[in-house]
């Protein structure tokens, strides 16, 4: 038996990019997903695309705003109960710094701060009771180099280090793991877009990324996007026993482009 076999994970924010490839990766290992998403369509097509790519992987759809405590009930009172929880689900925009709304500092704080809060809050008690369990917030690398353009979005991933810290420290010694992980810019459907906005329709995509990277991300040492995958082995793994040693830690996968030896 694997190391996530005959579990649940709950991934939100699963309908594309990063939380897609994090579901798709726990259920090859023979985990029951959860796919989770705002929009009923979208998540089910989710849960139908997974399906495809592997016939053997399990996986039920539930829609549910998590940015809403309304929207966090409704997935609690259909899942209940979970192994492994990913706070995944997030938002951002590029927004100049003195542009952004009060109104969008919340919205930001609710889905990307509250949205995993509330959930940590119902399943990691029940994972004490049991004795296991595993709780990983997808952060950012924004959460320690505060990136210009949207520092809405880079505070509300430092909020998710200490929140994550905190649960930890809350659940020690029980067998319940809370760790945050730090993606660097990941080549997503949603970047994609960020990409196009940025620099238009008549660039080609390659050459976007180049840019963005070379002018804007230049401490990368990858050079490149990261793909989605690369994020999700680094979760895998969080999420599995192997990681029974690792927890209250901010684990980077960014490609080296923060220019600091820690956290």
């Amino acid at each position: 038996m694997t190391t996530t076999s005959r579990r649940t994970v709950l991934v939100t924010g699963s309908t594309s990019g990063i939380g897609e490839a994090i579901a798709a990766a726990f259920a090859r290992d023979g985990a029951t997903v959860i796919v989770n998403g705002r929009d009923p369509q979208r998540t089910d097509a989710a849960a139908e695309r997974l399906r495809e790519a592997d016939k053997d992987g399990e996986f039920l759809a539930v829609a549910a705003d998590i940015s809403t405590a309304q929207g966090a009930r409704t997935l609690t009172d259909a899942v209940p109960d979970v192994d492994v929880l990913v706070n995944n689900a997030a938002i951002f925009s590029a927004t100049p710094a003195f542009d952004i709304t009060d109104e969008e500092w919340r919205r930001s704080f609710e889905t990307n701060v509250l949205g995993g809060i509330r959930l940590t809050r119902h399943y990691a008690p029940r994972m004490v009771q049991r004795g296991w369990g595993r709780v990983v917030f997808i952060s950012s690398e924004s959460a320690i180099s505060i990136p210009t353009e949207m520092i809405h979005y880079g505070a509300t991933k430092t909020a998710q280090l200490a929140a994550a810290r905190g649960f930890a420290q809350e659940v020690a010694g029980t067998g319940v793991t809370v760790n945050t992980i730090l993606p660097g810019p990941t080549l997503t459907p949603g970047v994609e877009e960020f990409l196009t906005d940025r620099f238009g329709n008549d660039i080609p995509l390659a050459e976007a990324e180049r840019r963005f990277i070379t002018q804007e991300r230049p401490t990368s040492l990858l050079r490149r996007f990261i793909r989605p995958e690369e994020v999700a082995s680094l979760v895998h793994y969080v999420g599995s026993d192997a990681a029974s040693a690792t927890t209250g830690a901010a684990l980077r996968v960014d490609g080296g482009i923060a220019n600091t030896v820690i956290p």
